[in-house]
């Protein structure tokens, strides 16, 4: 027992170690962050009055100035070698220090304190969304199992899992924020009552895809469930279709959707990041694309 919980300490440090150093690295591809600091051509002009190959009064002391350059390296530990660079930085992020963003001079945590309840609450209510849509969706599909309504769903299911968020998003709102104005167009932050409602196309945009796999398995294990002594039992006794369903073959045959259940939000924050871009939801996916796009 002690050697397997070793192998998996050790198993796990390994991977946190690949996990920080591929995205340490990603992060160093996208190019000098100095630039983001003193300029584009700041490196460039410091190395020129070093050779003497740049009079010091043609360089620009606001951005180019050569002791900025040297003071924004040395506070963003640039002119470490990139070993040390990597467990400073590893340090920071245990300690909560996520450093500072250069586009807007605040505190990275500061930022995503502030962007973090507006994706909090697309993610809740496209949960809702799922569960709502695939637990009486699965549950006719497995009662009519094999019939015209069970097929249809097969189809609708593997159709919304191939349709990109993207593209699902585009759709609905076109239809139902554009053309027929059913729900605003965009995101809204007035009340409460406000925020929520144009909440819901961007939920119903993740979690229709999300409902279409809780909806497999469901339908799947409720058809297992329901050739079980326990139901044939009850069927004899009389009771109701409806309640041998949802008061006892529903609860044993939700244990797979369970276990997906939180795998499943780690995809809902991927899909968040274009989603949010569609609606225009101020929140975290949000905020990383912006982000990436200026090399923040």
């Amino acid at each position: 027992m002690a050697r397997y919980v070793v192998r998996r300490v050790v198993l796990l440090v390994a991977v946190l170690f690949a996990v920080t150093f591929l995205g340490f690295s990603a992060m160093n591809l996208l190019g000098d962050p100095l630039v983001n600091v003193v300029g584009v051509l700041a490196e460039l002009d410091c190395e020129g009055i070093e050779a003497g190959l740049v009079e010091d009064t043609t360089v620009d002391a606001a951005s180019r100035d050569c002791d900025t350059v040297a003071a924004a390296r040395d506070q963003y530990h640039l002119d470490q070698p990139v070993p040390v660079r990597y467990v400073l930085w590893v340090g920071d992020l245990i300690t909560g220090d996520f450093g500072t963003s250069f586009q807007n001079d605040q505190p990275v945590s500061q930022v995503i304190r502030e962007k973090l309840p507006e994706t909090l609450i697309l993610l809740t209510m496209a949960q809702i969304v799922s569960l709502g849509v695939a637990i009486p969706w699965g549950v006719i599909a497995a009662y009519r199992a094999n019939r015209a309504f069970d097929r249809g769903s097969t189809v609708a299911s593997f159709g919304l899992l191939s349709v990109p968020n993207f593209a699902l998003g585009v759709v609905l709102l076109y239809l139902l924020a554009l053309r027929w104005q059913v729900f605003p167009s965009a995101y809204e932050s007035d009340n409460l009552g406000a925020l929520v409602f144009s909440m819901v196309l961007p939920a119903v945009t993740l979690g229709l895809p999300l409902a279409a796999s809780y909806q497999r398995l469901l339908r799947t294990d409720l058809i297992t469930t329901l050739q079980e002594d326990f139901v044939h039992m009850a069927r004899a006794k009389g009771l109701p279709p409806l309640r041998i369903m949802f008061r006892h073959a529903l609860r044993p045959s939700m244990f797979s959707v369970v276990t997906v259940f939180g795998v499943s939000t780690g995809a809902l924050i991927g899909g968040s990041l274009v989603v949010e871009q569609i609606f225009g939801i101020p929140g975290i996916g949000r905020e990383i694309v912006t982000a990436v796009v200026r090399d923040d």
